[in-house]
């Protein structure tokens, strides 16, 4: 068995504690030594992304359609079909699905300077290489599916709350599949599965800490708005902090490797 399936089996069976306190700290502590460099890839990675996908609707569809779409009185749930609605959530699991290896890379990122290791750019897209990007991909199409597929079709029928809630319960749930695929070696459905049972163990705690490093990152829409780049990776380290506390990442260094070798 996976020994990280045989740590969480051991958690799920005996439970764990978790400290607010000491979790929160560690995670502000990893994200002062990546924020200016993860900010500075988001920012950039970002707006290089909007130009990308600009050009594509212009090219596909037209500067005129384009520019008669986002006309606010366009931009109403009443004004949306099926078809529409459709499409949203086709391109909205596309474009979740192709930046989710990226998201990882942030990850790697807060592990690099968890432990002390040097981060480039080229962290940020080592997940883009097999086997990780299939199974990531595949965690990400699965929730992102279930969860924009649901919201949408709970839309249609007129209660946009359910749906709201039933997105973001999913999101909560699933929390942890991406470093556990990452740092746990584990497969996709394994991810979300295990996330799930992890996360319900230690629900409010968990939810607690997840809720207050959102608020921080949003301090960065204050003032010019463009610090939200550089907070948002808060983001990114409570999610690594988070799953380090709970299961452990078994750290080997570069040098122990090579001399292993």
């Amino acid at each position: 068995m996976n020994a990280t399936k045989e740590k969480i089996e051991k958690l799920t069976t005996d439970g764990f504690e978790l400290d607010f306190g000491t979790i929160f700290e560690q995670a502000f502590e990893n994200y002062k030594k990546i924020a200016l460099y993860a900010g500075s890839v988001l920012l950039i990675s970002t707006f290089l992304f909007l130009i990308l996908l600009f050009g594509l609707g212009i090219a596909v569809f037209g500067v005129g359609t384009l520019v008669d779409f986002f006309k606010p009185g366009n931009l109403t749930p009443e004004t949306f079909t099926g078809d529409f609605l459709l499409i949203y959530t086709a391109v909205v699991v596309f474009i979740t699905c192709l930046t989710s290896p990226f998201h990882a890379g942030f990850l790697k990122m807060a592990y690099c300077g968890d432990k002390g290791e040097e981060f480039n750019l080229s962290t940020m897209f080592i997940y883009y290489k097999p086997p990780f990007f299939i199974n990531i991909v595949g965690a990400t199409f699965l929730i992102t599916a279930l969860s924009t597929g649901i919201s949408t079709l709970v839309d249609l029928a007129g209660v946009q709350s359910i749906g709201i809630f039933t997105s973001l319960s999913i999101t909560f749930l699933t929390f942890l599949t991406i470093p556990l695929i990452v740092f746990g070696d584990l497969n996709a459905i394994d991810g979300i599965k295990l996330s799930a049972q992890i996360i319900l163990k230690q629900p409010l705690l968990i939810l607690a800490l997840i809720i207050v490093s959102f608020l921080a990152a949003l301090t960065g829409l204050m003032g010019f708005c463009i610090g939200i780049f550089f907070t948002y990776p808060f983001m990114y380290s409570m999610e690594y902090s988070l799953y380090n506390a709970i299961i452990g990442i078994d750290y080997v260094s570069e040098i122990d490797e090579l001399g292993t070798n």
